[in-house]
């Protein structure tokens, strides 16, 4: 089991360094050469700044079995289909229980998007989440 990272903007990239260094788990974090990210712990591979090419980067390596830890509704649905775990970093796991109802409501907001340019923003970050990403980390690589 590896971890894969979809660093670019990720909030936890920090909790995740530290439970694969403490458990020696395989870390692997993907950016684009937009993002200057300094690492403690695991492999740095940078991509080009092409839309997606993290995601697909992240999708041609990954195994089944793997962590990936991603924001992204798309690359987390493309990933099940490879018996890859995809977390969030607020500690939800996506499955194929999950994963269509958040496609189309990510699909609902670009509409709204496109008609009033407004929808419901994101809430701010708190403690909490940190918690329950790290719970759930832990709980996936069975510490």
């Amino acid at each position: 089991m590896r971890i894969l990272i979809d660093a670019d903007s990720c909030p936890v990239l920090d909790i995740a360094q530290e439970i694969a260094r403490k458990n020696d788990v395989e870390l692997l974090i993907f950016a684009d050469l937009n993002h200057n990210l300094t690492i403690n712990y695991g492999q740095k591979i940078v991509v080009d700044q092409k839309s997606q090419s993290v995601d697909m980067k992240i999708f041609n390596m990954c195994k089944p079995g793997d962590i990936v830890i991603t924001q992204d509704y798309g690359l987390a649905s493309l990933v099940l289909g490879k018996e890859v775990t995809p977390v969030s970093p607020k500690g939800k796991i996506f499955s194929d229980n999950n994963i269509k109802y958040l496609l189309m409501r990510r699909h609902n907001n670009a509409k709204i998007r496109r008609a009033t340019g407004r929808h419901h923003s994101h809430k701010k970050r708190q403690k909490k989440d940190d918690l329950k990403f790290e719970k759930i980390l832990k709980k996936l690589i069975k510490i």
